[in-house]
């Protein structure tokens, strides 16, 4: 039998390793710098797009965002800023830190 601690431990081991597996192949380190480099340009606090951060979805709803290809049906087309790579990192460092993980975070700054 598992104590209480014991399992906390085993509980939050899981969860980091769902929140490093939840996008494969992409860098939360690029993927947040590409962020605040080409996202917040428009989607910072008022600015046309609206505010976005991480925190705006979970973590669901971030992947049925991108597999979607919801923000190609918008204004501008992530393509047009993005490489295919970088828009995979982008996915990744805003699932990760999405507002149900592990390690939420707005991306300040």
């Amino acid at each position: 039998m598992i104590n209480g601690k014991l399992f906390k431990v085993l509980v939050a081991l899981a969860c980091l390793l769902a929140a490093v597996a939840v996008v494969a192949g992409g860098s939360e380190t690029k993927g947040k710098f590409y962020f605040k480099k080409n996202c917040k340009t428009c989607h910072a606090k008022g600015q046309a797009g609206g505010e976005v951060t991480p925190l705006t979805k979970t973590q669901a709803q971030w992947k049925a965002y991108f597999a979607a290809g919801k923000h190609d049906k918008g204004k501008e087309a992530l393509s047009k800023y993005l490489t295919p790579e970088q828009i995979v990192d982008v996915e990744t460092f805003v699932t990760a830190h999405a507002s149900d993980s592990p390690q939420p975070e707005t991306c300040g700054g």
